[in-house]
């Protein structure tokens, strides 16, 4: 899943990102209030909540299967049928916004991260990460950031450290997987999005949900996607700073 970039353009982009710092220690000591960038905007509009019927969701191991193969190498993602998630049946008399509840309900709590979007922003994000694959994301970690890097290849999204991916390539462990399903996008208009940790000593909850609206934004924000862009296709151009300087961090 995870491709191995070319080992020239590989040396252009990681140096483009690892050269904001040189010199500098691994995390800048700053206030955590310094950024806060705006989240995707709500995509599916929501209805009053209601209790998750018991035998409507047939939840057990969701998403992407763990296997220590996956997790060493980027083998491509074994994902779980959606049928084999929630009972299809029952969901297909559901509207979308009772759908995207129930998704959103059941993993609250659980180690898992779920969203939902429009079918025609989920296109813009396939077509757009078609071409441009790969982008690097500063992530908050406790009294400063450190640098995540993302591979969107749909129906998939892999994040993993960029430290590591620098020193390890495809063998780099993935801390967070991404999954669309799309089997509701032209019934319902509806994608539904589940994320999974795979290390939960790398990332809490709510950095991989930070993690994946801060994802989604740069590749449907049309400002933001052109750093995206600029990363993939103009690699001597790009400047890290300005994807810091786009999430409102301190340039340190």
């Amino acid at each position: 899943m995870m491709h191995h970039l070319s080992s020239s353009v590989s040396k252009r982009i990681l140096s483009s990102a690892m050269a904001f710092y040189r010199n500098r220690s691994s995390f800048s000591v700053v206030s955590r209030q310094a950024y806060r960038s705006s989240t995707l905007q709500q995509i599916v509009d929501k209805s009053p909540r209601h209790a998750i019927p018991s035998d409507f969701l047939k939840w057990r191991s969701l998403g992407c299967i763990r296997t220590s193969k996956f997790a060493s190498g980027f083998s491509p993602l074994k994902q779980k049928p959606l049928d084999s998630i929630i009972d299809m049946e029952r969901a297909k008399q559901k509207s979308a916004e009772e759908l995207a509840d129930i998704w959103d309900d059941y993993h609250l709590g659980r180690g898992h991260i779920a969203a939902s979007m429009k079918s025609k922003l989920y296109k813009l994000l396939e077509q757009r990460a078609s071409s441009c694959r790969y982008f690097v994301i500063p992530l908050w970690k406790g009294s400063g950031y450190t640098t995540m890097f993302v591979q969107v290849q749909a129906p998939h999204i892999l994040i993993t450290g960029l430290e590591d991916y620098k020193a390890r390539g495809t063998q780099a462990a993935p801390y967070f997987t991404v999954s669309y399903y799309t089997e509701f996008a032209e019934s319902k208009d509806l994608v539904l999005v589940r994320g999974d940790i795979v290390f939960t000593s790398k990332l809490t909850d709510s950095e991989a949900k930070w993690l994946l609206d801060t994802i989604q934004s740069f590749y449907l924000n049309d400002v933001r996607y052109k750093l995206v862009e600029r990363f993939n296709r103009e690699t001597s151009e790009f400047e890290f700073k300005d994807v810091l300087q786009t999430l409102e961090m301190p340039i340190m």
